[in-house]
């Protein structure tokens, strides 16, 4: 039998809070039973008192040298030891490596700074001062086999910023969704050379970085799964977005070039580049078609006589490790699948022995198909040196920050990252959000979390490994939902949002860890911080150098008035609309609602009204505060209800944000084509085709036209003027 008592107590040990503060203010418990099916899902025996407390012994065991530390350079490397009584301080040495190869050894008692046993307490000893970096510790105790182990971990105490940011300079850049770009060459979806002209354009005309969308590998077998916030991992890349004809192997290989300068090959290319959607089974089956031959002629060519480039993938291919092995071997063992049984959707419906990287007919098919699962890895190779290339050209531009990342929150539950997990995943569990005033219900995104407990055994390596592969190639990482640094909504597998908890992370740790990778890769980081911010957060966000995430509509005050965007936290980055909001126009002319209403997603016409009212007061309280700051043209009226969303309103809201004291200013290139259709709508899945509406307008004509110059000159000239307004 279970109770209540016992289960908060070993929840709360394991870092699930047992009530929280709802978003109407109100302190709200969460049932036993969640608690208990969250505690099954970390791996603890829940079925009575007895069996908890004894899993929670076996899970959280009482520890000699915790399994890791982290510590800020220049605070005292102070170690703790649990060890009973009887113990002899004399007996223990300790010896460290560091990152660097250097070796201190000393002995314990001569390091001693306290010692709390007899009051039931530990042992501390102080280190000497280290460098930044990843170190080993070792505690050797006489008569013992086996030395007791530590990685300690010392950071900076905030994260990276460019010179030109640290100078006060203000940027600004755009930011779009790389599979929305249209030009006259691309294979139906935008892609890295899209991408390489998209950075040159930005950068003559003043821009500092092109935000992305999260480019995380998807299913190259299940391309209309196209959502980029739920990958199939966050550690390798999307291929879709290879520019096929810039691939060396394209010019030499006969094969591919007669097939796609055929008549039928072309009309299809121009079918997928002519929509105004993006048709993922067609550009993945066009792509998939020609890249295999190129990786056909990159082995007679450059593997078999290994040439400096076929060095060069093999380079690549032992430095990614086991992690690009089970993204290979899962993309290529999801297409063999997937080709006997169309609905092969992910891993949870493969036949019972693929279900696991590590079973024996995964290894099995690895030896049998070698070509398929190098082919996989060639197409990330391919990926990975494209992105390099457009980060270099923005270098060579002058760009201060160059291609600004996207880091989605978690993964597909059905993708390579949780097929080849050894527990660093919770996979019983599904992250979301609590019931708020927009979302009664809550959200379950279906994306299990990282287990804390895991992390802290592993000393964070899958973390670290994480954002390593996503500061690769990049001046700037937005990090979704970062508040997941202090806490995620943990949902049991199966249930509503509205049974949920929330588990608590070691904070401190990570945003530590954090700071050590953006300076190691010359990163500065964006903190997604949008919804209920605990009050336990701000300061350590603002602290750890994370620029937070300021969006326009979003910064009210309690009146309901806009808050001017000069008075916005300098360490920011701000925003109009965001790829989960319409876009400008679409919020002024209430497309988003009329759309909404059509779709079903306001059942309730009454709220759908009020949604509507307050729609208007927003509209006239921004022109009041647009008006009132000097930046609402004369030619533009002040009442909000006569007022259409044009191309002065649209450039005067955009340049009363570019007067703000935010470092960053990010743009959409929606809102510069005067677009209404949103991009997503969340909440819906079936209903709208998200992730797939192109822009408007070809890439190729978008910078040649006046309006875009005049526009990307002025919102230059405004942003000196307001880093000068704040020397």
């Amino acid at each position: 039998m279970r109770t209540e008592k016992v289960v908060k107590e070993i929840a709360r040990q394991a870092g699930l809070a047992d009530s929280y503060i709802s978003a109407w203010g109100a302190e709200t418990s969460v049932s036993t039973e969640t608690l208990s099916r969250l505690l099954s899902a970390l791996g603890y025996d829940t079925s009575s008192d007895q069996a908890l407390e004894s899993s929670a012994a076996r899970l959280q065991p009482r520890e000699v040298l915790a399994p890791v530390k982290v510590v800020h350079r220049g605070e005292p490397v102070h170690i703790e030891l649990t060890l009973g009584r009887s113990a002899r301080i004399s007996d223990f040495s300790w010896r460290l490596e560091t990152e660097q190869g250097d070796v201190m050894e000393g002995w314990l008692q001569s390091q001693l700074v306290t010692d709390d046993r007899e009051q039931g307490g530990g042992m501390t000893f102080a280190l000497p001062d280290l460098a930044l970096g990843y170190h080993r510790l070792e505690i050797f105790r006489k008569r013992r086999q086996s030395p007791y182990e530590m990685t300690l971990i010392v950071t900076p105490t905030a994260c990276y910023k460019q010179p030109a940011l640290d100078k006060g300079k203000k940027l600004w850049g755009a930011s779009v969704q790389l599979y929305s770009v249209r030009t006259g060459h691309n294979w139906g979806i935008g892609d890295f050379g899209d991408l390489k002209h998209l950075v040159s354009d930005i950068a003559s005309r003043g821009g500092d970085f092109v935000g992305l969308n999260p480019i995380h590998s998807l299913f190259p077998a299940n391309p209309e799964g196209a959502s980029p916030y739920s990958p199939s991992s966050r550690r390798w890349l999307n291929i879709i977005y290879i520019d096929v004809c810039s691939v060396p192997e394209f010019a030499q290989c006969d094969e591919a070039l007669q097939l796609v300068g055929s008549d039928e090959f072309q009309q299809r290319l121009v079918a997928a580049r002519d929509s105004n959607w993006v048709n993922y089974s067609e550009v993945a089956c066009l792509k998939m078609t020609v890249l295999p031959m190129l990786f056909h002629t990159f082995q007679q060519r450059h593997l078999e006589s290994l040439t400096a480039r076929g060095r060069q993938f093999l380079d690549f291919v032992e430095t990614g490790g086991e992690s690009l092995l089970h993204q290979a071997a899962f993309d290529a063992l999801h297409a063999d699948l997937k080709n006997q049984h169309d609905q092969t959707w992910g891993w949870p419906v493969f036949p019972e022995q693929y279900r696991h990287f590590d079973n024996a007919a995964v290894k099995q098919f690895i030896a049998a198909h070698p070509e398929q699962v190098q082919l996989y890895m060639y197409l990330q190779w391919l990926a990975d040196t494209q992105l390099a290339e457009a980060q270099q050209l923005a270098e060579e531009k002058g760009m201060v920050m160059g291609l600004y990342r996207d880091l989605a929150v978690g993964v597909c539950d059905s993708g390579a990252e949780t097929w080849a997990d050894h527990d660093a995943l919770c996979q019983g569990v599904s992250v979301g959000a609590p019931p708020d005033i927009l979302g009664p219900l809550g959200q379950n995104w279906g994306l299990p979390p990282f287990n804390p407990q895991a992390l802290r055994k592993t000393a964070y390596q899958p973390f670290i490994a994480l954002l390593r592969a996503n500061m690769r190639h990049c001046g700037a990482l937005r990090i979704d939902h970062v508040l997941g640094l202090l806490r995620l909504w943990w949902i049991p597998k199966g249930e509503s949002a509205k049974q949920g908890a929330y588990m608590y992370y070691p904070v401190d740790d990570l945003m530590a860890i954090l700071a050590l990778e953006s300076h190691r890769h010359q990163c500065t980081v964006i903190g997604e911080d949008l919804g209920t911010v605990p009050d336990e957060i701000v300061d350590r966000l603002a602290s750890a150098g994370i620029h937070s995430y300021k969006v326009f509509f979003f910064e009210t005050a309690e009146d309901g008035g806009y808050y001017s965007p000069s008075h916005y936290t300098a360490q920011s980055m701000s925003a109009l609309c965001t790829h989960d909001m319409p876009t400008l126009r679409g919020f002024w002319h209430c497309d988003d609602l009329k759309l909404g209403r059509d779709l079903g997603l306001y059942p309730d016409e009454q709220q759908l009204q009020g949604l509507f009212d307050s729609r208007a007061e927003s509209k006239q309280r921004i022109l009041d505060s647009v008006n009132w700051h000097g930046f609402l043209p004369h030619n533009v009226g002040r009442d909000a209800q006569y007022v259409p969303m044009d191309r002065t309103l649209a450039e005067a809201l955009q340049l009363h944000l570019a007067a703000g004291s935010s470092a960053l200013l990010s743009l959409q290139l929606e809102d510069w084509l005067e677009m209404d259709k949103p991009v997503n709508i969340p909440g819906t899945v079936d209903e709208y085709p998200n992730w797939r509406r192109k822009l408007s307008v070809n890439l190729e004509d978008l910078f040649n036209r006046q309006d875009i110059m005049d526009l990307t000159k002025r919102l230059t000239d405004v942003r000196r003027q307001a880093a000068e307004k704040q020397e």
